[in-house]
């Protein structure tokens, strides 16, 4: 089946389970450059540096799939992400949480990909010019 792909800005967006959050939220901010951009609890915190995203998510080990929680891959419109749905929903792709606006007015879903990998097609004003 060819489908044409909805657009996208790429893959701008890591989440990584840390054990130590403080080292490595001082190794992303004062090594590479990253400056905090949200911290919502003591156990999560949101970095951005020009176009990219990382999010650091305290965990007491990491699970058996590694240090990878996700990846991201953004796009420029929030109604972008319902258009990733019908085209998920089409190529049947396993959908593992459906479309939402977030809090801070970001939008997003998550497929999983071969081998556990989860992928979040994200809309977020603030990573994207405010659109």
């Amino acid at each position: 089946m060819s489908t044409s792909r909805p657009p996208s800005l790429g893959l701008r967006h890591a989440a990584l389970k840390i054990c130590d959050l403080a080292a490595a939220e001082d190794f992303f901010v004062r090594v590479l450059g990253y400056e905090v951009a949200w911290r919502p609890d003591p156990e999560n915190v949101y970095l951005r540096r020009s176009a990219d995203d990382v999010a650091l998510h305290r965990v007491a080990a990491p699970a058996g799939k590694g240090m990878l929680d996700h990846l991201g891959l953004f796009v420029a419109r929030a109604e972008d992400v319902d258009e990733w749905e019908r085209h998920l929903d089409a190529c049947g792709a396993r959908i593992v949480a459906r479309p939402r606006t977030h809090r801070d007015g970001a939008r997003s879903l998550y497929v999983e990909g071969p081998e556990g990998i989860v992928v979040q097609v994200l809309h977020h004003p603030a990573a994207t010019g405010g659109r």
